[in-house]
């Protein structure tokens, strides 16, 4: 194998990889739009399956993006992830991450809950800027909270982390260990500190179209979208940094545990 041959497969074998990895997630939105999204929702011109598919579409063109932008910025800043260490060198990626696993999800369920409890803090200064009708909705179901539940443990959990971290976080990290001199032990703290609260503070503005959705957004809503989810996105981040894309993956996931439980219990009560 030639050296353009053998650099082309060390890229598209780890590209590959991800890509496939963040795929379930899409496909368990993809599946969620289709089975709750009312007809009065549906753009005009589109049917619901195509309305599904189109969603799937470009979330899949985004994360795309992503894995190839974290393909080739994450191995010169030197963020790890195992996956794609194991498309390179078929390391073992379970007995790596076997013992980041305690961390990460007692991490990740600490961060739920204390969002949880942040929530119920701001909602005085939040109920005012909602519709009554918005307050009082219980139209929430058993079935709609298990339908709901593997957007938020596979999309949230895996593909978030790939389009949030991998791509957008070992990015901003590359052009700032480049602005900063290329410094041969890699970027400094200052420069991963940036990078792990811009794409956090963006992870928590990406929340806002979805919100836009339900509710007319104020002020006061933005702030506290932003800042609660720039919160967990500060912890998985760190986690990205100090051990691995796949730890941050499972706190991600282990993040919505809380939640999911709090809604069940939301909707089990009379």
């Amino acid at each position: 194998m030639s050296p353009t041959e053998h650099a082309s497969s060390s890229f598209a074998k780890p590209f590959g990889v991800t890509l496939l990895a963040g795929t379930p997630g899409i496909v368990a939105l993809s599946g969620y739009i289709y089975l709750t999204t009312p007809t009065t929702a549906i753009p005009a011109g589109l049917s619901l399956p195509l309305f599904a598919v189109s969603a799937g579409v470009n979330s899949l063109l985004l994360l795309a993006v992503a894995c190839l932008i974290g393909t080739y910025t994450a191995p010169r800043v030197e963020l790890p992830s195992y996956l794609i260490d194991w498309a390179r060198t078929g390391d073992d990626v379970w007995r790596r991450l076997r013992p980041e696993i305690r961390l990460a999800v007692g991490l990740g369920v600490i961060g739920g809950l204390l969002i949880l409890l942040l929530d119920v803090a701001l909602a005085p200064f939040i109920a005012q800027n909602l519709p009554q009708s918005a307050i009082e909705a219980t139209d929430a179901t058993v079935v709609n909270v298990l339908a709901y539940a593997p957007v938020r443990f596979l999309y949230g959990g895996i593909t978030e982390e790939l389009l949030l971290r991998y791509g957008l976080m070992s990015a901003l990290t590359f052009i700032g260990w480049v602005l900063t001199g290329r410094r041969s032990d890699g970027p400094g703290s200052g420069v991963m500190w940036v990078a792990i609260v811009i794409s956090a503070v963006l992870f928590g503005i990406g929340h806002l179209p979805a919100l836009a959705q339900s509710v007319g957004l104020t002020p006061a809503l933005v702030a506290r979208t932003i800042l609660l989810n720039a919160i967990a996105g500060v912890l998985f981040g760190w986690l990205y940094w100090q051990r691995s894309l796949e730890a941050a993956m499972v706190a991600h996931a282990a993040f919505h545990v809380p939640l999911v439980a709090l809604s069940l219990v939301q909707v089990a009560l009379p």
